[in-house]
Formats: structure tokens, C-alpha cells, sequence
């Protein structure tokens, strides 16, 4: 058991799951909002040995070398990488402190934003059809760039509805060429796709000015990652071309506020991934990567 728990700011565990905390610390420590400063993250982490963060605050290895109790930090996130981390995860390795992360909790969301975003821009729901006339998902071309959990789970819902998929990867995917989905390199997928979605981790850029000339005009560009998969100036001039538009549902995937209002762009302002049964999984895990640690530092 750990001796003191803080969760730093909101970490969106469900009641019953903080009500669970108390079972792995003898002292817990929920901030409802977030601390403004380092200083302030210092203060309230103060005495523990395991403290709870999402993605609004970052703990760098400073704040870390300040906390000589901590043995835990658990990220109440999508954990994907270490270049991607908010927790400066090499310095807590090399001192002693357990990193956890969790993935894969609000991609369901995320899939039926995506496949009702596409719906309302074929039929016209809400603005004029996109080829002028209604038109169903079967026969679309449809790309992927990146086709992990979230990815995958969009390109199965096309999939059921007729549409023509293929995906660029780091690596064929045996299990989707099997559904019929075909590897291309990055430009030819490109080319040929009609509406393309990126759907990568945290800070990856693969869309250069090579990749936006490849991808063209009279095209959709989907981007369901926590940030932009593209540079900004060639993203630009492809937005110029009146037949083109970018849809996405944060502030953070588009990457730029000045943006919001282009008229060929659809920003929902909203994470389609922050629903009751993304917090309900968000909060299962976490417990779970709690446990885990202890059972494994008590050793």
C-alpha cells in the first residue's frame, strides 16, 4: 500500500473509482483543478509516494528530483511513446519511479465520430452534399494513414458499410490485409483515396508538402490523433483549394486557432473520445496499472 496518493489535477476517474482508491493508499488526495505552476505541483505533491496526472499538467525530471518520496506516477492518458509523455519518464526510470500509462479507452467514440461525421458530409446533413448529390458509404475510397486500435476500429466500420479501404502502416498488417484492406506506400494511398484519415500518436507529422501534393484536390482529410499529423504551411495552401476540406473533433488536432472558422474546415471543438463509457474503461485501467505496481514494488 502506498503510503500517499495525490492526484495532482482532474484525472477523470469515475466515483466509484476513487471511492477504490483508498484501498492502495492510506492517505488520498483528489485536486479538482489544475496547478498553474511547477511550484504548484511540487506543493501539492509534498510527502507522496505515488501520484495520478493527465494531460494538462507536465512533470518534468526538475519536478521530479524535488519529490524524494514519489515511487509512481500514474498518467491517467494515453501513454504511447516517452518522446510523447508528459512525465519525463527516462529520469523516473533512472531513479527508481514506475511510470504507467493506459491506451485504447475512447477510441469507440472516436470511430462513431468519424464514420457519422463522413454520413453528414456524403448526404448533405446540415450542409450541402459533398458531390452534390446524396451518396451512400459503399464504394468510397478511404485511406489510413496509421491503422492502430482507433484507426482500425474506423476502417472496420467503413468496411461494413461497403467502402473501399486501404492503409498505409510502418509494416503490413496481416489480420487487415486478410479483410481486404491493402498496404500502399504513403503517396499512392494518397492519390487514390477520396477522404483519408491519419490516425497516429501524439506529435507524429507524416504530411509534408510531397504527401499534400500526392493527396491533391476534391479531397477529405480526416485527422482523429491528439495533434496535427501535418505541417502547418503546406496543410494551408491545400486548404485553398475550394473542393478540399479537413474535418477533426479538437482544437489540438487542428492545431491552429486561426483555423476554426476556415470555411473548409469542420472542427467539432469536442473530444468524441470523452464520453461516460470512455471514463468508465479510462477508469478500470488505471486501477489496474495501480495494482499492478504496487504488487510488483511490494515484491
Amino acid at each position: 500500500m502506498f503510503q500517499k496518493l495525490v492526484a495532482i489535477e482532474p484525472v477523470s476517474l469515475i466515483e466509484s473509482a476513487e471511492a477504490a482508491l483508498h484501498r492502495y493508499a492510506k492517505e488520498v488526495m483528489l485536486y479538482r483543478d489544475v496547478p498553474a505552476t511547477p511550484d504548484e505541483i511540487v506543493r501539492r505533491a509534498e510527502g507522496a509516494d505515488a501520484m495520478l496526472i493527465s494531460t494538462t499538467s507536465t512533470i518534468s525530471a526538475d519536478i521530479l528530483s524535488r519529490l524524494p518520496n514519489l515511487r509512481y506516477v500514474g498518467m491517467c492518458c494515453s501513454l504511447y511513446g516517452e518522446e510523447s509523455a508528459n512525465v519525463d519518464i527516462r529520469y523516473a526510470r533512472a531513479h527508481g519511479i514506475a511510470v504507467t500509462g493506459i491506451r485504447d479507452y475512447g477510441d469507440e467514440g472516436v470511430a462513431e465520430y468519424a464514420v457519422s461525421e463522413l454520413c453528414a458530409v456524403l448526404h448533405g446533413f446540415g450542409c450541402a452534399p459533398w458531390d452534390g448529390e446524396q451518396r451512400e458509404l459503399t464504394g468510397i475510397k478511404a485511406g489510413f494513414v496509421g491503422l492502430g486500435a482507433s484507426g482500425r476500429m474506423v476502417a472496420d466500420a467503413l468496411r461494413y458499410f461497403g467502402a473501399d479501404i486501404a492503409y498505409y502502416a510502418r509494416a503490413p498488417k496481416p489480420d487487415a490485409e486478410a479483410c481486404g484492406m491493402r498496404y500502399l506506400p504513403l503517396c499512392e494511398l494518397l492519390a487514390r483515396s477520396e477522404v483519408v484519415f491519419t490516425c497516429l500518436n501524439k506529435f507524429v507529422v507524416l504530411l509534408h508538402d510531397a504527401e499534400f501534393e500526392a493527396l491533391g484536390s476534391g479531397k477529405m482529410l480526416f485527422n482523429t490523433g491528439l495533434s496535427p499529423s501535418f505541417d502547418r504551411e503546406p496543410f494551408k495552401r491545400w486548404l485553398s483549394c475550394e473542393r478540399n476540406l479537413f474535418l477533426c473533433d479538437t482544437e489540438g488536432a487542428l492545431g491552429d486557432p486561426e483555423l476554426l472558422n476556415h470555411p473548409r474546415v469542420r472542427c467539432m471543438r469536442k473530444s468524441a473520445g470523452r464520453t461516460r463509457q470512455a471514463f468508465a474503461r479510462l477508469s478500470e485501467k488505471v486501477l489496474r496499472n495501480i495494482e499492478t505496481t504496487l504488487s510488483q514494488i511490494e515484491k
